[in-house]
C-alpha cells in the first residue's frame, strides 16, 4: 500500500497554516516507507500532480469548518464530487482556476484524470479564524497539531494493517 499524506493550507491566514504545519512536522521525521508526506501549502494543482505518482490512499490535513469546538480534530471519510456527472456551466465554475484550488477542487480535478485513489480520508482541525490575514494560529489550533499527527499516524497504521477505518 502506498499512502500520500498531503499537508495544505495558507499560512498567511492564520489556523489555516494547520495542515502546513501537521506536514512540515511529519518531514522532519521517520515515518513508514509505505506513507508519502508533501506540503501543498495551497497550491491546489500540486496535489494532482503529486497524485499522478500513484497511490492507494491520500489523506489530506486541512483547517476544515465544521461547527465544532475550535481546535477539535476530525477525521473524515471523503466523497470526491465526479465533474463528469456535473453540466457544463457548474463544471466550468468550480474548475475554471485552478490557482484558486481548494483541496475539494484539486481531489475532483484527480479524479477526473483517473489518479484519484480508492481511499480518500480527511484529517482536519476546527479553526478558531482560518480567514484572516496574519501569521501564527491560535492557541487551541496549534495544540491540536500534535493531536492531528497521533491521527495521521493511526490511519496510516489502519490502512497498512488492511482495518477499515
Amino acid at each position: 500500500m502506498k499512502i500520500l499524506v498531503a499537508g495544505v493550507g495558507n499560512v498567511l491566514r492564520g489556523d489555516d497554516a494547520f495542515g502546513v504545519e501537521v506536514a512540515n512536522r511529519l518531514l522532519s521525521r521517520d515515518n513508514p516507507s509505505e506513507m508519502h508526506v508533501v506540503e501543498t501549502g495551497i497550491a491546489g494543482i500540486q496535489l494532482v500532480q503529486d497524485l499522478q505518482e500513484g497511490f492507494d490512499a491520500v489523506i489530506v490535513v486541512d483547517t476544515v469548518d465544521r461547527d465544532r469546538e475550535p481546535g477539535m480534530v476530525m477525521t473524515i471519510d471523503y466523497d470526491v464530487i465526479d465533474v463528469h456527472e456535473l453540466d457544463h456551466n457548474t463544471k466550468y465554475d468550480l474548475l475554471a482556476d485552478m490557482h484558486l484550488a481548494t483541496p475539494e477542487r484539486s481531489l475532483m480535478v484527480a479524479r477526473a484524470i483517473g489518479v484519484l485513489p480508492p481511499i480518500v480520508r480527511m484529517v482536519a482541525v476546527q479553526p478558531v479564524d482560518a480567514d484572516t490575514m496574519h501569521l501564527g494560529m491560535s492557541a487551541v489550533v496549534e495544540g491540536a497539531v500534535d493531536v492531528a499527527i497521533v491521527e495521521v499516524d493511526r490511519c496510516v497504521a489502519s490502512l497498512l494493517s488492511g482495518s477499515p477505518s
